[in-house]
């Protein structure tokens, strides 16, 4: 009996794309919305986060719900909203 044997390899292309958001004041404190997502070769985790996402249908759902994940969130001061935002969406790619 002869075998033959395939191996498939599957790879799929990412996007990396940086992510910003607008830290606003309010009467209740800092809030952060505005999520946006934009294409990148150099990521800058020193003052953001970068993400890859397979295609904008995947970005565009991430956004909306980092966006509704914050609505009513506020903040003491802008470096808590920022290292907020940051583990949020560290750990979300991480669980992807």
């Amino acid at each position: 009996m002869r075998w033959k044997s395939s191996i498939w390899i599957f790879s799929q292309i990412l996007m990396l794309y940086q992510l910003g958001w607008a830290t606003l004041p309010g009467l209740r404190g800092l809030s952060v919305s505005e999520f946006r997502a934009i294409p990148t070769d150099a990521p800058d985790n020193e003052r953001g986060v970068a993400i890859e996402f397979a295609d904008e249908d995947e970005r565009d759902a991430f956004l909306a719900e980092t966006e509704a994940a914050f609505a009513r969130r506020r903040f003491t001061n802008s470096a808590d909203a920022f290292d907020t935002v940051k583990a949020y969406v560290l750990e979300r790619a991480a669980r992807r």
